[in-house]
């Protein structure tokens, strides 16, 4: 793997792998220990879009691991002025040795992993946010010991997140199952995919048929950046589909919620649930940084 554009981009094996370097990383900061492993190493970060956890558990992971990380704001850069996304990649790669990029356009990111000769990093597109899935699935693992046989269960906006999701809980041996509006579906050839694979994936419209014996609940924004103009629409919409007590109480009794944040809470999500015992959603947000410095570590060839 030289990039991580998809979470089609990773086999079962390196999942665990990475899990399995991500928990170790997390247990050594815990206990103080220093892993300078990319000391005098530096990653460019290109950032269309605003961040919270993906920039700051970045720039941490970074600095954890004896290396530096750049925040690139395209407004400041030559791509601002015109420069063509493959002479960006081709430079930068002469610079750094891993380009992060948050962007609009999921072509954006392919684009430069095609002109790179360093590993691109897709930190949300609009079409999927891996690394997201990579913290996600390293927190099941630590609640539930296990990642095979379980039932991840995703209610709301079929967005980026739910696509990683539904490869990613795929490609570990869960059963998946969206619940969604219509015409708020996953990418239908997201889902053609995760079958190839050999998955179990349902989309229904129903939220409590997908909650139904779940160990994992998982929401997300109904207006994600760049659906502001839709916002109206997609409250009305969405409206039936928030994880609720209600619905919490339909799943399995020791069921985690799951939320990449920013959430809003009265909307996806109540405030009982997001702040409740089923909660794991901060620790998601810590897991971040730990997964991430050991997709860097993995792609940095260290």
């Amino acid at each position: 793997m030289k990039h991580l554009i998809s979470m089609s981009d990773l086999t079962q094996e390196e999942i665990i792998a990475l899990l399995d370097v991500a928990t170790d990383l997390k247990e050594k900061r815990a206990k103080g220990k220093v892993t300078d492993l990319l000391k005098n190493k530096s990653i460019g970060m290109i950032f269309e879009k605003s961040s919270t956890r993906t920039r700051v558990s970045f720039e941490v992971a970074m600095n954890d691991l004896g290396g530096h990380a750049l925040y690139l704001n395209p407004r400041d850069m030559q791509l601002g002025r015109g420069e063509t996304i493959g002479d960006t990649a081709k430079v930068l790669s002469r610079y750094l040795y891993c380009i992060v990029a948050r962007v609009y356009s999921h072509d954006t990111v392919t684009e430069l992993a095609l002109h790179s000769d360093v590993p691109v990093i897709n930190a949300l597109s609009d079409r999927e946010h891996p690394c997201q899935i990579l913290a996600d699935l390293m927190t099941i693992r630590e609640y539930k010991n296990r990642l095979k046989g379980l039932k991840f269960a995703w209610v709301g906006d079929g967005n980026n997140v739910c696509n990683s999701a539904i490869l990613g809980c795929t490609l570990v041996g869960m059963e998946v199952a969206v619940a969604c509006p219509p015409g708020y579906e996953p990418y239908p050839e997201i889902v053609k995919h995760a079958k190839r694979l050999g998955g179990k994936v349902t989309v229904t419209n129903s939220p409590a048929e997908a909650a139904k014996n779940a160990d994992i609940l998982y929401t997300d924004v109904w207006v994600s950046m760049g659906d502001e103009d839709e916002r109206d629409k997609r409250l009305t919409d969405l409206a039936p589909y928030q994880i609720n007590t209600k619905l919490v109480n339909q799943a399995k009794h020791d069921v985690i919620v799951m939320h990449c944040l920013p959430a809003h809470r009265g909307e996806e999500i109540s405030a009982e649930v997001m702040d409740g015992p089923h909660s794991v959603v901060f620790d998601q947000a810590e897991n971040r940084l730990h997964s991430q410095k050991a997709l860097l570590l993995k792609l940095m060839a260290c």
